[in-house]
């Protein structure tokens, strides 16, 4: 089928299968799978203008409510976290967008960027592996609760009770990473998930399986408004392709809101290191593959 934005040919049925592989196993570490879209469908599709990242967006917004309902639904959802989350990436991803339409329109511009992105992400989760940083368990206990009980929201401080222990982090110190990195994913085309929610784990020491849903849900609202932005900014670039290929950003997401209802299901059943071993290697894999681009 060949989609016109993206001006690819590709068989219908290969976007949803993609997103669903991806999603099913990114969705358990609170991470919508976009990071992933972006180097197929520049790699294996030669989609690469600006308007993938308003469509990797769009995808977010078809996949990211299927998992964010098994999360608020089993009441694993941190609001505190989540609306700070959101009220840092969402004007960080207005500029990335601006951003990527700019400074990046070339893929030879975007590849080495999404490399830099990736590796950072990766070594992160790696250096947290390698080095347990915190304390935090690797192991999923016997019969877990899995619920979360909110205990302090305010300017200083959010901290939640997680299987009998309380956790905390700075919502200011929150907000200000969730800016830079909303920058980040704009341009990405990504909402940002994938680097908020390594930096939860690693960085403020928060257990994987708390963080999941606050960071989907997150990137679901920066993407919708990236998405805006991007049809806001498209008649002031006509020499460039900056709207979403719509018809392409729904095969995957209707793929992707497959794959994240069946992550977040299943993520209570597997062990934080498992999860996190699982992102990493995928990330620095695919980092690795850009950088060597980027040197040929």
């Amino acid at each position: 089928m060949y989609f016109p934005v993206a001006d690819i040919e590709v068989p219908l049925y290969v976007p949803p299968l993609v997103a669903f592989a991806i999603s099913v196993f990114s969705s358990m570490g609170g991470v919508s799978g976009a990071f992933m879209l972006v180097p197929f469908q520049m790699s294996a599709l030669g989609y690469s203008n600006p308007s993938l990242s308003a469509t990797n967006q769009f995808y977010n917004v078809v996949a990211i409510p299927g998992g964010v309902y098994r999360y608020i639904r089993e009441g694993r959802m941190v609001w505190p976290l989540t609306i700070t989350v959101a009220a840092g990436t969402l004007p960080g991803v207005l500029l990335g967008a601006l951003a990527r339409i700019v400074w990046m329109p070339d893929a030879k511009l975007f590849k080495p960027f999404v490399a830099c992105v990736l590796l950072f992400i990766g070594a992160r989760l790696f250096k947290d592996l390698l080095f347990k940083q915190r304390g935090e368990k690797t192991h999923v206990p016997p019969n877990p609760d899995f619920t979360v009980q909110v205990q302090e929201f305010s300017l200083r401080r959010i901290t939640y009770s997680f299987q009998g222990q309380a956790q905390s982090c700075p919502t200011g110190g929150i907000f200000c990473m969730s800016l830079v990195v909303g920058m980040i994913g704009g341009a990405y085309g990504i909402g940002g998930g994938s680097i908020i929610a390594p930096f939860l784990v690693s960085w403020f020491g928060l257990p994987v399986h708390t963080i999941s849903g606050a960071t989907l849900m997150g990137t679901f609202l920066t993407s919708v408004t990236g998405v805006i932005f991007y049809e806001i900014l498209a008649p002031f670039f006509p020499e460039l392709s900056v709207t979403p290929d719509w018809l392409l950003g729904l095969m995957f997401g209707l793929g992707g809101a497959l794959g994240m209802y069946c992550g977040s299901r299943l993520q209570k059943y597997v062990s934080a290191a498992a999860i996190k071993w699982m992102l990493s290697l995928i990330i620095l894999g695919t980092a690795l593959k850009y950088v060597w681009d980027a040197l040929a």
